[in-house]
């Protein structure tokens, strides 16, 4: 990946989320990035380090051996967007009593970059997908 924006999200999942580095979102994200599509335990929106940190923190409690595989990336003026696969472990608590069942499930994001950091994000994660595979809700809801 040699563009310096697709480069940055490549990091940004490697460190942040595959590596548990969570000083990496000081040095990838801007202090007021916002991720649409990621909600906190309040049904608010990401919005900030602060809040992404504790969003982070406790997706990786109730799945701490998450990986997430960038299988495609492509980069237009200030955006991203990138093609995901994650794979864990529901290992944890959150969600409910942890069921020791691999996940896996995609998404995609577009990311918007501004000064070298991650400005804005819109998420579209498979999460559906997740709570049929750890139990949440019946396979056959749709």
């Amino acid at each position: 990946m040699s563009d310096p924006k697709t480069n940055l999200l490549w990091r940004w999942f490697e460190e942040v989320w595959n590596q548990g580095r969570e000083d990496a979102i000081d040095e990838l994200a801007a202090a007021d990035m916002v991720a649409h599509g990621l909600y906190d335990a309040q049904g608010q929106e990401v919005s900030g380090r602060a809040k992404f940190k504790e969003f982070r923190r406790q997706f990786r409690t109730t799945f701490p051996d998450v990986r997430v595989e960038v299988n495609d990336a492509l980069a237009d003026g200030d955006k991203v967007v990138v093609r995901c696969t994650v794979q864990a472990t529901h290992s944890g608590e959150g969600m409910g009593a942890p069921t020791s069942k691999p996940v896996s499930f995609t998404g995609v994001v577009i990311a918007r970059i501004e000064n070298g950091q991650l400005k804005e994000s819109w998420d579209s994660w498979n999460f559906l997908s997740l709570y049929q595979q750890i139990g949440a809700l019946p396979a056959s809801f749709a």
